[in-house]
């Protein structure tokens, strides 16, 4: 009796034993994703593109609710199945004489939330020095870099002169001291996690590696995050700022003493009680 029920049940849900039920494509999640990220670059650029962004929001979201209100639009595709034999031509590992017969969990050791924040601190504090320096060398004035970085998120700025933006503005201050601070403590704490996966070399790694990358990474954006940044930001100066943060950021983090991640716990007792051998140390982990 039971076997006849859930044969019911399954013939009900399915309608046919070689289709499957799937939402129906539609480009309504892709429509209102780019409505919203216009949103929020019109935030920092123009509000004519958040007024685009906007009129595509709108018929988005009443498209996507037409397509599962008031019945959900489905689509029958049709599975065949088969069984596919899985192997393998690696050679088995083999075994520890100390019972460690795993792969290596990596980092076992990382820096704490705190060390991060300190190394974003330390960091963010001496980039200051290049980009200072960068504003009296060019507009004999030290205000320029921190009025240049707060016209990154005010749009009634985007017109202004060298010369205003070589002047003491509050607001300007207040504002890049925000973005500089925020900016600086999430890429302290993004070494903090980053640094232990690199133990040979970690200076050179956040003190010119990771630099380079995060400038890459922004001259191509930049110019969408804040045009205004793109069309007066020196890259040379940038990326020598970008060095005196890597560094000194690095190295305060490095300073810093190590706490146990889960993974170590994963280990054997062997391991982590200091027992092994070096016969043990010498087998490759992989």
């Amino acid at each position: 009796m039971a076997e006849h029920e859930s044969e019911s049940i399954q013939s009900s849900s399915v309608p046919h034993a070689s289709a499957v039920h799937l939402p129906a494509p539609t480009v309504w999640p892709m429509v209102l994703a780019l409505g919203i990220a216009l949103i929020c670059t019109g935030m920092v650029t123009h509000w004519v593109i958040a007024l685009l962004g906007l009129l595509l929001i709108a018929p988005a979201v009443v498209g996507w609710f037409r397509e599962v209100l008031p019945s959900e639009n489905l689509v029958h595709v049709s599975v065949s199945t088969q069984i596919v034999p899985v192997s393998s031509s690696r050679a088995a590992r083999a075994r520890s004489p100390h019972g460690i017969n795993h792969r290596k969990l990596l980092p076992i050791e990382t820096f704490s939330v705190m060390a991060g924040i300190k190394g974003g601190i330390a960091g963010g504090t001496a980039m200051i020095l290049p980009a200072a320096l960068y504003g009296v060398i060019r507009y004999h004035s030290i205000w320029y870099a921190v009025n240049l970085l707060a016209a990154g998120g005010f749009v009634s700025w985007a017109g202004q002169s060298d010369a205003f933006l070589a002047q003491f503005h509050l607001q300007g201050l207040l504002a890049a001291s925000a973005i500089h601070g925020t900016a600086s403590v999430l890429i302290g704490l993004l070494y903090g996690a980053m640094l232990p996966m690199y133990p040979r070399k970690p200076i050179v790694t956040a003190g010119f590696i990771a630099p380079f990358l995060w400038t890459g990474l922004l001259y191509s954006a930049l110019g969408v995050i804040s045009p205004i940044l793109d069309q007066r930001i020196n890259w040379l100066w940038f990326v020598l700022s970008q060095i005196f943060f890597g560094l000194v950021a690095g190295y305060v983090v490095n300073l810093q003493v190590k706490v146990r991640t889960p993974q170590f716990q994963a280990l054997p007792f062997v391991v982590r009680a200091g027992i092994h051998t070096s016969s043990a140390d010498d087998e490759d982990p992989l």
